[in-house]
C-alpha cells in the first residue's frame, strides 16, 4: 500500500534541507582540508637562545665565547601605530606636498641638526601588515605568517623565542604602556605595564592619553631598562577618517608636542652620570596605511613605515662614513637631511646586539649597520677581539661590527640547520647548499681577515687602507649570506601540504559536478509534456549563465582581475542586461525594466569606481574623497548641505518602500502593526544616530550620547526581536493556513524587515543609497524574469536571473567599500553603538557589515525569483509543491554558482601558491571566498527550512 500524498510531500520537503546540509558538510570538509594544506605556517621551533650557547667550540670568531656586549644602557621605544613614511620624512622627498606632511617637525629638525646622532629610516615591513603580525615579527626577527591574521582579535601568547623573552631572562626590566596587544602577546614579560583597550577604532584618545599620563614621569625613574610606549591615535584616525583629515593632522601635531617633551627630558638627563647618559630613542611605526587608513595588505603605502633613531650623546664623526647618504635632500628650512632604508626584519637582532642579549633563536635578520652605529656605545671599547691592533675609530668599529655579524651569521646558520632537520619539508636542497657554501666561505676568510688587519705594528697608509678593505670584504661576505637566506625565506617560507590541498580541491570539484548533475536532472524532470516543445528556449539561457560564471571564475587566475573583481562583476552584469535588451529588440518589445537596469548598472559602476569606503562623519568632506569632484562644481556650501540631506532623503525613501511592502504583504493585524511600529522606530533611530554625529547636537551631551550609543542598540534589539517573531510566525503563526505564494511573501517580508535596519546602520550614510540600488536591481531582475517566463511558458528556474542576482550581490559588496583583503574590513562598523571591545559582539557586527548586502539579504530574498511566475497562476493543490521545489532549485542554483566560483579560486590559489602576491592578494581572496561559500551554504540551509 503506497503512502498517502501528504507523507510523500513531507518527505520530499524534508529531503531538500538534508541535501543542503550534506552540501554544507562536504564543502566544510573540503575547505578544512585545503586550508590545512595551504595555510600551514612555518614550523615554529620551541628553542631559545641562551648565554651558554656561545662557547669556545662554537663556530664563530676565534676567541669569541660570548654574545656581543651591550652598547646602550637604556632603550626608549615609542611606537606610533600605522606611521606612514611620509609622516616623518620631509615633504621635499615627495613629488607633491600633502596636508599631513611635515607635522613631526621635531624629528626632522634633529635629523638635520644632529647628523651624527639622529637619523630617519624608511622601514620596510613584510606583508601581511596587520598589527599583531608586525609586532610578532618585530620581536621574533622572523617573517610573518598569514594564518596569524585570524588571531588579530584575540592574540595568543607568543612561545617562539623573542627579544621580550630574552630581556626578561637576562635581567632587563621592561615597562610597557599603551596598546594592550603587548599584554596578550607577552603576558609575563613586563615589570610594569599600563595597557589600554585597542580595538575600538572610533576611540582616538583613550590609549594615547593613557600613554601620555605615564610616559614623561617614567623617563625620570630608574626602575627600567627598556620602555615601550605604543600610541594608537594615528591608526584609529586613519581607519575612521582617512589620512587627509583634520583628526589625523591634529593627532600628528599632538605627537610632535609629545616627542618634543620626550627629547627634552632625555637631553636634560643625558649629562655624565645622568639617568640617560647612554640611552637610545627609537620612534617607529609597525606598518603604514593607505590613504583610506587601511592596512593588512602588501602595497607600498602599507609596508613602508618610518623609524627614527636618536642618541643624546654624539658618536665620533666617523659615524658619517657608516651612514648611507644615497637619499639626501633639503628640508623646508634648507637644511640637508639624509634618509636611510632598513628592513623591519633586522629590528630584533639589532636591538639584541645593542642591549647585549642573546639573539632570538628564530631571528633571520642582520644587525643593521647604520642603526648600530648611531649608538655611542658601539664606538667605545671597540677593540674586543682585536686589541693588539693599532686602529682608528672607523676601523675599530668595523672590526667590532664584523664580529657582531659573525655571531649574527652563526645564529642564523644554527637556526637553518635546526629548521631543516625539524620541519616537514624544509628548504630546497639546492638553495640550502648554496646558503651553506656562502656561510663556509665567509667563515674561512674570517681568520685571514684578523691576521691581515693585525699584521703591521706601524700601520702605514697602505696598510690602513688594506685593513679597511679586508674588513669591508668580510662584512660584505656576511651580508651576502644573511641577505641570501632572507630572500630564500621570503620566497619559500610557507610549507604546503599538497596531499591535503589536493583532496580538498577534489572534494570541491566532485561537489560541483554532483550539484550540477542534480540541478539538470531536476529541471528535466520538472518539465511537463506540453512544455517540451518550448524547452529548447531554456538552453541558450543556461549557456549564457554558464559562460558568465566561467568567465568570472577564470578571471581569478590573474591578480589584476582579482583587484578589479567589482568592475568585472559589474561588466558581466551589464553584459547579461545588454543581451536581454538585444533579445527584446529582435522581438520588437523593449521593456522599461531593461532600460532601468542598464541605468542602474551605470550608477553601480560609478559607485564601485569611486569606492564608497568612508562614511562622512561631518558636514565637511575630505580632499581625497571622490565626492570632492562634484563639490567643485556645486560649491562647498551647497555640497555640504547636499551631503547632509541626501542620506536622510534616501533613508526616507527606503523606509517608505519597506513600510508599504509590509502593509501590503501582511494581512494579520497584530503582526502587521507590530512590524510597522518596529520598523518605523528602527528607521527613526538610524536618522537620530546620524544626526547625533553632526554638529546639530554638539552642545547637548545627553542627546548626543543617546544618539550614538542607545539608538543603534535599539535598532539591534528590534532586529533581534523581529527575527524571533519571524521564527515564531513560521512555526505557529497563521501563515501556515494561507495560500503558498502569499505565505512565502509574508515570510520574505518578515525576514527582510528584520535584517534591513541593522545592515543599514552598520553601512553608515551610504547605506540608504546602496539599499535603493539593491531594491531597484532586484525589481528589475524579477520583472525581467517574469517577462521571460511568460514568453517561454517555462516553469523552471531561469539561470540568467539567478546569475544576475549573484552578480548584483558581488557589486553591492564592492559598492559598500569592501574588498577581499583584510584592510578591506570596515572595523569602525563593529563599534557602532558600543565603545568597549567584546570579541563575539564586535565580531558579529563586523560580519553583518561585511556580508550583509552581499550574502545575507540576497540569499534570504531569493524566493522572490521563484514565486513571481506563480502569483497569478491557478489555485491547484499541486501548486504548493511546485513553488517549494522551485524555491529550492533556485537556492541550489545559487549555491552551485558560489561553489563554482570558490572552486576556481581554490584552483587559482593552488597554482599561484609561489606567486609574489600570494599572501598579499591570493590568500585573502581565498579566505573571503571560502568563508563566503560556507556562509552561503548555511544561509541556504536556513532559507530552505524557513520557507518550506
Amino acid at each position: 500500500m503506497s503512502p498517502p500524498a501528504s507523507h510523500r510531500r513531507r518527505s520530499r520537503l524534508l529531503s531538500w534541507p538534508l541535501l543542503f546540509v550534506a552540501i554544507l558538510a562536504v564543502h566544510s570538509l573540503a575547505v578544512y582540508l585545503f586550508t590545512r594544506g595551504f595555510l600551514l605556517t612555518r614550523t615554529e621551533l620551541d628553542l631559545h637562545s641562551s648565554r651558554d650557547d656561545l662557547s669556545p667550540q662554537a663556530d664563530v670568531s676565534p676567541g669569541r665565547a660570548s654574545w656581543p656586549p651591550a652598547s646602550v644602557d637604556r632603550l626608549v621605544i615609542i611606537v606610533l601605530d600605522a606611521l606612514r613614511f611620509d609622516f616623518v620624512a620631509p615633504s621635499t622627498f615627495f613629488s607633491e606636498k600633502q596636508p599631513w606632511m611635515d607635522k613631526l617637525q621635531v624629528l626632522q629638525k634633529l635629523a638635520a641638526d644632529e647628523k651624527t646622532s639622529a637619523r630617519i629610516f624608511k622601514a620596510l615591513a613584510d606583508p601581511p601588515t596587520t598589527s599583531l603580525q608586525r609586532l610578532k615579527a618585530l620581536t621574533t626577527g622572523g617573517l610573518p605568517t598569514f594564518i596569524d591574521v585570524g588571531n588579530s582579535f584575540g592574540a595568543p601568547a607568543i612561545v617562539e623565542d623573542n627579544i621580550m623573552h630574552q630581556l626578561a631572562k637576562n635581567g632587563k626590566r621592561v615597562v610597557m604602556m599603551g596598546d594592550d596587544t603587548w599584554i596578550q602577546l607577552y603576558p609575563e614579560h613586563f615589570n610594569k605595564s599600563f595597557p589600554y583597550p585597542s580595538f575600538n577604532v572610533k576611540d582616538l584618545d583613550t590609549v594615547d592619553n593613557g600613554v601620555i599620563e605615564h610616559l614623561l614621569p617614567s623617563l625620570h625613574k630608574n626602575d627600567w631598562d627598556v620602555l615601550i610606549a605604543h600610541f594608537l591615535g594615528v591608526d584609529h584616525a586613519g581607519h575612521i577618517f582617512g589620512v587627509d583629515s583634520t583628526p589625523m593632522i591634529q593627532k600628528l601635531e599632538q605627537y610632535n608636542q609629545i616627542l618634543e617633551g620626550v627629547i627634552n627630558t632625555l637631553r636634560s638627563l643625558s649629562k655624565p652620570g645622568g639617568t640617560h647618559e647612554n640611552t637610545l630613542l627609537l620612534v617607529m611605526g609597525d606598518h603604514g596605511q593607505t590613504l583610506n587608513g587601511d592596512h593588512g595588505g602588501g602595497t607600498a603605502e602599507e609596508v613602508e613605515t618610518s623609524l627614527f633613531a636618536w642618541s643624546p650623546r654624539t658618536p665620533p664623526d666617523a659615524v658619517l662614513s657608516v651612514l648611507d647618504d644615497s637619499s639626501c635632500n633639503v628640508d623646508l628650512h634648507g637644511e640637508e637631511i639624509c634618509v636611510s632604508t632598513m628592513q623591519q626584519l633586522d629590528f630584533a637582532v639589532t636591538i639584541s646586539a645593542l642591549l647585549g642579549i642573546p639573539f632570538p633563536f628564530g631571528s633571520i635578520g642582520r644587525v643593521n649597520p647604520e642603526l648600530y652605529a648611531l649608538s655611542t656605545g658601539t664606538w667605545v671599547n671597540q677593540r674586543m677581539g682585536t686589541n693588539a691592533c693599532s686602529q682608528d675609530d672607523l676601523e675599530a668599529w668595523m672590526g667590532r661590527y664584523a664580529e657582531v655579524l659573525c655571531v649574527n651569521c652563526w645564529q642564523v646558520k644554527r637556526y637553518i640547520d635546526q629548521y631543516s632537520a625539524t620541519s616537514v619539508i624544509g628548504f630546497p636542497l639546492e638553495d640550502l647548499q648554496h646558503i651553506t657554501d656562502l656561510y663556509s666561505r665567509a667563515q674561512e676568510n674570517w681568520s685571514a681577515s684578523l691576521i691581515t688587519t693585525c699584521s703591521s705594528e706601524t700601520g702605514s697608509q697602505e696598510k690602513v687602507e688594506g685593513k679597511g678593505s679586508v674588513l669591508l670584504q668580510q662584512i660584505d661576505a656576511y651580508n651576502d649570506f644573511l641577505q641570501s637566506f632572507a630572500k630564500l625565506a621570503r620566497s619559500a617560507w610557507t610549507e604546503f601540504d599538497l596531499w591535503s590541498m589536493g583532496v580538498g580541491l577534489l572534494l570541491m570539484i566532485l561537489s560541483v559536478i554532483i550539484q550540477a548533475f542534480m540541478l539538470v536532472n531536476m529541471n528535466t524532470i520538472s518539465k511537463s509534456s506540453d512544455q517540451k516543445s518550448s524547452g529548447s528556449s531554456i538552453i541558450p539561457r543556461f549557456a549564457l549563465a554558464f559562460a558568465i560564471v566561467v568567465i568570472r571564475a577564470a578571471s581569478f587566475l590573474s591578480n589584476s582581475y582579482i583587484l578589479a573583481e567589482g568592475r568585472v562583476a559589474n561588466f558581466l552584469l551589464a553584459t547579461s542586461c545588454i543581451t536581454s535588451v538585444w533579445h527584446s529588440v529582435l522581438k520588437g518589445n523593449i521593456s522599461i525594466e531593461n532600460l532601468v537596469f542598464l541605468l542602474l548598472n551605470i550608477f553601480t559602476r560609478f559607485g564601485i569606481e569611486v569606492g564608497m569606503s568612508k562614511q562622512l562623519p561631518a558636514p565637511t568632506i575630505t580632499k581625497d574623497h571622490p565626492v570632492s569632484a562634484i563639490c567643485k562644481i556645486l560649491g562647498v556650501n551647497s555640497c555640504n548641505i547636499l551631503l547632509e540631506l541626501f542620506p536622510i532623503i534616501s533613508l526616507a525613501f527606503v523606509a517608505y518602500i519597506m513600510l508599504k511592502c509590509l502593509y501590503r504583504a501582511i494581512c494579520q493585524r497584530f503582526l502587521k502593526y507590530f512590524l510597522l511600529c518596529g520598523t518605523m522606530v528602527s528607521y527613526l533611530s538610524i536618522a537620530f544616530h546620524w544626526a547625533s554625529e553632526t554638529t546639530l547636537f554638539s552642545h547637548a551631551g545627553t542627546v548626543q550620547e543617546f544618539g550614538r550609543s542607545l539608538a543603534p542598540r535599539i535598532v539591534y534589539a528590534i532586529g533581534g526581536l523581529s527575527l524571533a517573531t519571524s521564527a515564531f510566525s513560521r512555526i505557529f503563526g497563521p501563515t501556515v493556513h494561507l495560500k503558498m505564494n502569499k505565505r512565502i511573501i509574508i515570510l520574505l517580508a518578515l525576514m527582510l524587515c528584520s535584517w534591513s535596519p541593522t545592515i543599514l546602520i552598520l553601512l553608515g550614510r551610504q547605506g540608504p543609497f546602496v539599499a535603493l540600488i539593491c531594491m531597484a536591481g532586484a525589481w528589475c531582475i524579477v520583472k525581467l524574469q517574469q517577462k521571460h517566463q511568460r514568453e517561454s511558458e517555462l516553469s523552471v528556474a531561469d539561470p540568467v536571473s539567478v546569475i544576475q542576482w549573484s552578480l548584483l550581490a558581488v557589486c553591492l559588496f564592492y559598492l559598500t567599500g569592501h574588498w577581499c583583503t583584510f584592510d578591506g574590513l570596515r572595523y569602525g562598523a563593529a563599534f557602532i553603538g558600543f565603545d568597549h571591545f567584546h570579541i563575539i559582539r564586535q565580531g558579529l557586527l563586523l560580519s553583518i557589515d561585511t556580508f550583509g548586502v552581499s550574502h545575507i539579504l540576497p540569499i534570504l530574498s531569493l524566493p522572490f525569483i521563484a514565486i513571481v511566475w506563480y502569483s497569478t497562476t491557478s489555485k491547484d493543490n499541486g501548486l504548493k509543491d511546485i513553488i517549494l521545489n522551485n524555491i529550492n532549485k533556485v537556492l541550489l542554483m545559487y549555491g552551485l554558482i558560489t561553489a563554482i566560483t570558490a572552486t576556481l579560486t581554490i584552483i587559482c590559489v593552488a597554482i599561484q601558491r609561489r606567486h609574489l602576491m600570494v599572501w598579499g592578494l591570493f590568500a585573502p581572496k581565498y579566505v573571503f571566498d571560502a568563508i563566503g561559500l560556507l556562509l552561503t551554504d548555511l544561509l541556504i540551509c536556513l532559507a530552505s527550512i524557513y520557507y518550506s
